[in-house]
């Protein structure tokens, strides 16, 4: 059975203050570069002790703060990276850049944290939508490497919602699960193995 490995990208400036949605030219910081190193030492220590399957590949988000996290991953885990757009960031339309205090204000943004499954944002899609296309490209990834690991860096929103999916629970419910930058949540034949692993944490059984 497959073995993902849903690994949110590692921290940029606008983590925790803007939303930087799909835009171009957000950049891991310092910090994230660092995280991301962290992270990828632990999981080939982590592979090698606990004599786990081999990582075949890492598929990522073509966001630039994923790309760069994966690119970090595949360097010390001696894996090949390979775009997967179904694992792009959700479309954040008209909030796009915006600062999460500004967004404070506005009844729609309240609305849409209260009531993911039914709020539209504006100018962009449905949470569902985009829980949708990364879902299916989790099955075609099942398709592809039907016994193996892989490892899938996309977005907080993303993973949060795939992994509600796999758990049975209403996407209004996104803010039950903290899936941290850089952190690692794990699901093999579709049962939730792992929640928000960071370095330092047993990875369960992963």
């Amino acid at each position: 059975m497959l073995t993902i490995l849903l690994i949110r990208h590692a921290n940029c400036d606008h983590v925790g203050r803007r939303i930087a949605g799909r835009a171009s030219g957000v950049h891991l910081n310092a910090a994230g570069r660092l995280e991301a190193a962290i992270l990828a030492e632990a999981l080939a220590q982590s592979s090698a002790t606990a004599h786990q399957e081999h990582l075949e590949a890492i598929y990522t988000s073509p966001v630039e703060r994923a790309v760069e996290t994966a690119e970090i991953l595949a360097a010390r885990l001696g894996v090949p990276v390979r775009p997967a757009l179904g694992l792009i960031e959700l479309d954040f339309g008209e909030w796009t850049g915006r600062s999460l205090e500004e967004l404070d204000t506005d009844p729609w943004w309240r609305q849409w944290n209260e009531q993911r499954e039914a709020t539209r944002i504006p100018g962009g899609e449905l949470m569902a939508e985009g829980v949708n296309r990364a879902m299916a490209e989790l099955d075609r990834l099942g398709c592809d490497h039907p016994n193996g690991t892989v490892a899938a860096v996309s977005h907080g929103d993303i993973i949060r919602g795939v992994l509600l999916r796999y758990l049975g629970i209403g996407l209004d419910h996104v803010h039950r699960l903290e899936v941290s930058p850089a952190s690692v949540s794990v699901v093999r034949g579709g049962q939730v193995i792992a929640v928000n692993w960071q370095p330092g944490g047993p990875l369960a059984h992963a």
